[in-house]
């Protein structure tokens, strides 16, 4: 599967990423964020689903279960 990545600045110069299917708008219930488009085309490994870099665990099984992948906040590199 291929996903559209966003990101949101958080305290402290971190940030958080949230994964949606390619060409899909994020959910409304995630909108009221500052998301911006940070990678576009990402391929999720269906047998690994994972997307270390973005620190988003099983990105395939949130989507399955809410329509997007989100991950806590993380450093900035």
């Amino acid at each position: 599967m291929r996903v559209d990545i966003y990101c949101r600045d958080e305290a402290q110069g971190k940030h958080s990423y949230l994964a949606v299917p390619e060409g899909k708008p994020i959910p409304q219930e995630a909108t009221n964020t500052d998301w911006h488009p940070e990678a576009q085309h990402v391929e999720v490994d269906d047998d690994h689903d994972q997307l270390p870099h973005y620190h988003i665990e099983h990105p395939l099984a949130q989507i399955g279960a809410k329509g997007y992948a989100i991950t806590g906040v993380s450093q900035q590199f």
